[in-house]
């Protein structure tokens, strides 16, 4: 298994923005998640949705939209893990 981050990110309270990275294997099962890295008192909540799109017979992109929960700004990783 391999894992990382892919990106680094800030969002504003409540804002939400999309991230992309291309070129992965479609034969290669990957799970993506987002870690806040912010401190707060409380916590930080992040809520992210991913598409998948194939960009050739052997590659595809994946889109990450990521939205801040919460009325504080917010540092976050997007991470991933490759399972085979």
């Amino acid at each position: 298994m391999r894992t990382g981050t892919q990106f680094t990110g800030r969002l504003n309270p409540n804002q939400s923005l999309k991230w992309f990275t291309f070129g992965w294997p479609t034969t290669w099962h990957v799970v993506r998640y987002v870690v806040p890295t912010t401190p707060q008192v409380g916590a930080p909540e992040v809520h992210w949705d991913i598409e998948v799109e194939r960009a050739s017979v052997d590659r595809c992109t994946y889109w990450i939209t990521v939205k801040n929960l919460t009325g504080a700004v917010i540092d976050f990783e997007g991470r991933y893990a490759v399972l085979n």
